[in-house]
């Protein structure tokens, strides 16, 4: 008798992948791997997508997207395994400095952590209620047994601020400014508009601990980059990947899908898998249009408007700095020293793109100035995502009112179209790998079983 496996071989499937980042690589591979032929469009001329180890400030391979990687991530840690990839710290810390109106403080990162953990523990209220299954985020919502009040609260919960918690006169501006500062870096953008429902999911993800919560995204590196794992993925596919081949057209119905290129030229599938980020959707016209909501959260975007920043600087200098969104850099700290060069390599994190120039030396030294002005930049670079039109953002976080009527939206279909990519992830939703990872392999597992079931 054949398998369910020679049925689906049987018949000649094609499914169309549009994007090679950490999604569209791991959903080709798993679509093959079930015996369907698969095609591969990528618009930029490498792979990766917002994973991008590049070689910058004097030759040193560093990361202008995705960065830190963690057991605790099912998926990624999966594929480290399964690729006998290697992971190391990011250094220790001597010295904290954190900004508040004006005045810089000063103290060792325990004391910067300590400081913080006050504060996220109020902000992590209620994460052990919405999230008893951290990879299910919308389950009390869909649970008969949950309260009304329950989800009333869970519903509330993706409203306001992430920081209006904090702003009941219990606490300083010095902490609001220091909670802002952690923020602001973490979502990438305002805090005045971040859901403060994202963050008590991140705490979710991390047993509910901040400490956790930062060695998750924070801590640990892949030896040979994002690089060396998105490489070893690639390297198992049969499939050609075609790169400098934007699509600007899919045209998807309940049978198959057909796309054109930017350079006119046509392909059509059974399906078509598209890994495009939420900020760049825009750029693809769909044939029938997508449904009204789906195409509100492209309009309205994610709260992803900021930057990460690469600097080096002049000596030696173990440190970690914070300053709230109305500066250019919100959360900067060591990454690399060079001994051999007698400089440090920093990594900052900002809330807008287009509050400094990621390579002017000049601009840097003005952020960087907000702490230590005796610090001297020699260099910095990065990547402005939020200008990429094929990102339109960095990693996805979530405005107020779209944990629960935004990202899960993509999730239905009554056509061979599918979304798959962090920004879609019911797990790390944009933040990290991981959750690109979990959205390839769904996808197209999902895909599988359908043409088995046809």
């Amino acid at each position: 008798m054949p398998s369910s496996e020679d049925s689906v071989r049987a018949q000649p499937r094609k499914v169309i992948v549009i994007g090679a980042g950490f999604a569209g690589l791991t959903a080709a591979r798993e679509l093959e791997g079930a015996g369907i032929d698969v095609t591969i469009y990528e618009a930029r001329d490498r792979i990766g997508g917002r994973a991008w180890t590049h070689e910058r400030l004097g030759g040193h391979a560093l990361e202008m997207g995705a960065t830190w990687v963690h057991w605790m991530q099912p998926f990624v840690w999966t594929e480290i395994t399964r690729y006998a990839q290697e992971i190391y710290p990011s250094p220790d810390i001597e010295k904290a400095y954190w900004v508040s109106n004006g005045t810089v403080f000063e103290g060792t990162e325990h004391d910067l952590d300590e400081a913080l953990t006050v504060l996220q523990d109020k902000i992590f209220e209620g994460s052990r209620e919405f999230f008893p299954y951290p990879h299910d985020p919308l389950w009390v919502m869909r649970d008969e047994s949950a309260s009304t009040q329950l989800q009333e609260r869970f519903l509330k919960a993706d409203t306001g601020s992430v920081l209006d918690c904090l702003r009941n006169g219990e606490y300083s501006q010095e902490q609001i400014d220091l909670a802002d500062s952690y923020w602001s870096a973490a979502y990438q953008g305002p805090t005045a508009t971040a859901s403060p429902l994202m963050a008590k999911h991140w705490a979710s993800l991390s047993d509910h601990r901040s400490s956790l919560m930062d060695e998750q995204t924070l801590r640990f590196k892949l030896v040979k980059g994002m690089r060396g794992l998105y490489t070893a993925i690639a390297g198992d596919l049969r499939t050609e990947i075609k790169l400098n081949a934007p699509v600007q057209r899919i045209e998807h119905g309940a049978d198959g899908a057909r796309v054109t290129l930017a350079d006119g030229t046509t392909d059509s599938a059974d399906a078509v898998v598209v890994t495009v980020p939420i900020g760049a959707l825009r750029h693809v016209d769909f044939a029938p249009a997508l449904p009204d909501l789906q195409q509100e959260v492209v309009r309205e975007g994610s709260n992803s408007i900021g930057f990460k920043i690469w600097i080096k600087v002049e000596g030696h200098h173990s440190i970690i700095a914070g300053a709230p969104g109305c500066h250019p850099i919100s959360l900067m700290r060591s990454e690399k020293f060079l001994d051999d060069e007698n400089a440090t390599i920093l990594v900052g994190f900002g809330s807008d793109h287009s509050a400094i120039d990621l390579e002017d030396v000049a601009s840097a030294q003005l952020a960087v100035d907000v702490w230590r002005p005796d610090l001297k930049v020699i260099d910095c670079g990065g990547h402005d995502w939020v200008a990429d039109m094929w990102s339109g953002q960095t990693w996805a976080t979530l405005k107020s009112g779209q944990f629960f009527h935004g990202w899960s939206l993509f999730h239905e279909s009554e056509t061979r179209l599918r979304f798959a990519g962090a920004d879609y992830a019911s797990g790390w939703n944009g933040v990290v790998v991981d959750g690109a990872i979990e959205m390839g392999i769904k996808t197209a597992r999902g895909l599988i079983n359908e043409f088995r079931s046809a």
